[in-house]
């Protein structure tokens, strides 16, 4: 086999960057062609003898006890996506936003930060709130581009209001408190909301024709009463979900189990639980998990093997070398990350960059929580940005056939300036999540 190591880490570097894009742009998924190169290089490398160095790796990721939080967080979405909840919750926020102009956009954001804060999900909100508000808003006059900005941003939160499960991988390839980044993220989220809460408030007074005027009809009591249960269950389930975290209670992989109970629980309640729905519900949790757990197992190869090459020396030397400005440096890694968010799946990412960027942000002496927090708001750009941005293609499968990706990516160019802006005031004002 031909001496991958008379290469230099330099070369061998390039080669695998190299390879990586040529497979990727074959339509090879992610997760075998990170095993393929790492099979690759572990053997020209090194030889058949470190085969089972790169194995026990994967064996540490996929054996984490925390990572058993994931396949709950995505059973509580699936649950959501196949039962009335996420509906009478988007109907009761009318007795919040009915009286503003532009209020359905403004109940819509509400409704994805409730959503967020019990699943931690993008693809699933997405998909309910293109069912539930985009046709609303659509039918009411609201302007094209904001209902499809609104959607697709307000859905994409999950990212980053806990229990986010980008801030799980982040805490699992990082070896810090999935707690802490819990915390730490809560407020960064709410201010994100609040971002889209204020433009569209905006958009809806200061432009023509922007969204209706707002209704004036008084709600019966009555009608207040079943719109207000509706609110009931959803927000007993994210008080005892994160309210156990918070409060020492429990730990995350153990709230995830309560969140799963919570949920199963609420539907039964509302009539609507069935075996069928549990079947399909388990099932795609099966197939997102699977998908979660090959990427993971991919990257996690690679990294190894790279680290065993002097590869991620080699690159921190780099990143380090650009500048002698911290911040510099912290602009060059968001700048890396939201180019790679164009292209890689957000797991993908984490798994791949983070095992050389978080010693370097200790290294720098920042504290990793905060870059976690940092690092989920610029994953909530690449869930936007063009040409892979999934959170479009999420809402395409669901919307109107007249509405063309070209017109969703276009419609999410002040959403992703809204996100930039935040990851920019997370810089500058790093104390906004608490650490």
């Amino acid at each position: 086999m031909f001496d991958l190591q008379s290469l230099g880490i330099e070369y061998g570097t390039l080669a695998m960057f190299v390879l990586l894009l040529g497979f990727l742009m074959t339509g090879m998924p992610l997760a075998f062609v990170t095993l393929l190169i790492a099979l690759l290089f572990t053997l020209g490398w090194f030889g058949p003898m470190a085969v089972p160095l790169i194995t026990s790796r994967v064996y540490s990721f996929v054996s984490s006890f925390v990572f058993v939080s994931v396949p709950m967080f995505v059973m509580m979405a699936a649950i959501l996506d196949r039962s009335g909840i996420a509906k009478d919750l988007f109907e009761a926020m009318r007795l919040f936003g009915g009286r503003l102009k532009g209020g359905v956009a403004v109940q819509t954001i509400f409704v994805a930060v409730i959503l967020a804060a019990m699943s931690g999900i993008i693809g699933g909100e997405i998909v309910l709130l293109g069912l539930l508000a985009l046709p609303q808003m659509l039918r009411q006059g609201y302007d094209k581009n904001l209902a499809i900005g609104v959607v697709c941003a307000g859905g994409s939160l999950g990212t980053m209001v806990p229990p986010s499960i980008v801030l799980i991988i982040y805490g699992l390839t990082a070896n810090v408190s999935i707690g802490d980044l819990f915390t730490s993220s809560f407020v960064p989220g709410l201010m994100l909301a609040g971002f889209y809460v204020a433009y569209v408030l905006f958009r809806s007074y200061t432009g023509d024709n922007i969204a209706p005027p707002p209704r004036t009809e008084k709600i019966p009591r009555a009608e207040k009463i079943r719109l207000l249960k509706g609110l009931f269950l959803p927000i007993l389930v994210v008080i005892c979900v994160l309210g156990s975290i918070y409060g020492g209670i429990a730990s995350v992989t153990e709230a995830s189990a309560v969140g799963v109970a919570g949920v199963i629980a609420s539907t039964a309640l509302r009539r609507e639980f069935s075996l069928s729905m549990l079947k399909a519900a388990s099932l795609q949790t099966l197939s997102t998990c699977g998908m979660i757990v090959w990427i993971g197992i991919g990257a996690s190869a690679l990294v190894g093997v790279f680290n065993l090459m002097g590869g991620i020396k080699f690159v921190s030397a780099l990143i380090t070398g650009i500048s002698d400005d911290p911040t510099i440096i912290i602009l060059f890694m968001m700048l890396i990350l939201f180019v790679l968010g164009m292209f890689l799946d957000w797991v993908g990412i984490a798994l791949l960059t983070m095992p050389i960027f978080v010693p370097i942000i200790k290294q720098l002496g920042y504290d990793p929580v905060w870059f976690g927090v940092l690092f989920a708001m610029n994953m909530q750009v690449s869930f936007l940005s063009p040409p892979f941005g999934p959170a479009a293609f999420y809402l395409k499968s669901v919307a109107p056939p007249d509405i063309t990706l070209g017109d969703i990516f276009k419609a999410l160019v002040p959403f992703i300036c809204l996100q930039v802006l935040a990851v920019a005031i997370l810089i500058i004002f790093p104390g906004i999540t608490g650490r």
